[in-house]
């Protein structure tokens, strides 16, 4: 993904690959990102992590924030701040199928 392909504020959707977020999000599901989404504990966010798009869950604890793969087999990634976030998770879809979509607000 080119960081100019999109104005900042413009919400934009990316497709889910691999299992690092399962059972939550599931490879192939569509999920739409917010850039200004609110950035809270528990939100799923977008970040860039060694050069990479990755999609995490976004922890907080008494040494701070981390980004959180629910599927136990990834590791935590700790956060010396929230630069790395790019935008918040706040809709995903199945393609094709309207009902099966689920909001995160």
């Amino acid at each position: 993904m080119q960081e100019s392909a999109c104005s900042g504020s413009e919400s934009f959707v990316l497709r889910v690959l691999g299992t690092s977020m399962e059972p939550e999000f599931n490879e192939g599901e569509i999920i739409v990102i917010e850039p200004d989404g609110l950035l809270r504990d528990g939100a799923y966010v977008l970040a860039q992590h060694r050069g990479e798009w990755i999609f995490r869950q976004l922890c907080r604890n008494a040494s701070g924030w981390r980004l959180h793969a629910l599927n136990p087999a990834f590791s935590d990634i700790p956060l010396a701040d929230l630069s790395a976030v790019r935008g918040v998770i706040i809709q995903k879809s199945l393609p094709g199928r309207r009902r099966a979509s689920k909001s995160y607000l």
